[in-house]
């Protein structure tokens, strides 16, 4: 987590505290495009995107933002040359083991959301030894959504409910929104109060489909390498000007 900081270490005067999402994700586009206009390989746009969450990891507990739940490989990711996914795999394993302490010492929970039993073993291990070794922090709570999809999510969730009204377990009439919540693979973290897209695309991207019913979106032109504190704080400006009424009048 160790980043240059910004001047803007403290919560900026403009913004009330009282009205800070409790919970912010963050769809991470533009790496490659990144690096492509700086004539550099992809590979060097990931590796700046990861200091740039970073440091909104950092940002989010300065300001005393709970929660931060950060998309990082799509189910769809897959995809994409193989050489890339190789580096991605191993770019989040070197970063988990050289982290791990300090996200320790800044009590910084981390946790993983996704289907993890695909990825490769050994990040399967890192991944399990920092949720353990940091299932107790409370400064920060840091979603990772590493081989993620949200209809996966929901399908998953829907197979576990039916298997229990199969054995007996559990009658129809008593699935409810909470019974389907402890069933997916945020269970236990509340829902995003403001999802930010950089790069300027115009879609969640299968990312949470569920916990977004009422999150406010925030769109930015700006690629996540780029996405430093100053623009999250016009993310959290427009946030705090938003009317936000759940349906009522």
């Amino acid at each position: 987590m160790t980043v240059h900081h910004t001047q803007l270490q403290y919560l900026p005067a403009d913004l009330k505290r009282e009205l800070l999402p409790k919970h912010v994700a963050v769809i991470m586009d533009g790496n490659g495009r990144w690096a492509k206009r700086q004539g550099l390989p992809r590979f060097i746009g990931h590796k700046h995107g990861v200091d740039a969450l970073k440091d909104l990891l950092r940002c989010c507990k300065d300001w005393g933002i709970g929660a931060l739940t950060a998309y990082a490989f799509s189910t769809e990711n897959w995809k994409r040359p193989q050489e890339e996914v190789d580096f991605l795999m191993t770019l989040f394993q070197k970063v988990l083991r050289q982290e791990l302490r300090e996200m320790l010492e800044e009590n910084v929970q981390i946790r993983f959301v996704g289907n993890l039993q695909a990825l490769p073993r050994i990040l399967q291990e890192e991944i399990s030894r920092s949720m353990e070794e940091t299932k107790d922090n409370r400064a920060i709570r840091f979603t990772v959504a590493t081989n993620y999809g949200g209809r996966q999510e929901i399908l998953q969730a829907c197979q576990a409910i039916a298997e229990q009204v199969k054995q007996g377990l559990l009658q129809p009439d008593e699935i409810d929104e909470a019974t389907f919540e402890r069933h997916l693979y945020t269970a236990g973290i509340c829902d995003p109060d403001l999802l930010i897209r950089t790069s300027g695309e115009m879609r969640i991207s299968n990312f949470l489909l569920w916990q977004m019913a009422y999150a406010e979106i925030y769109i930015t032109e700006t690629l996540w390498p780029d996405f430093d504190r100053a623009e999250f704080h016009r993310a959290l400006s427009a946030y705090q000007q938003r009317e936000r009424r759940f349906g009522k009048v």
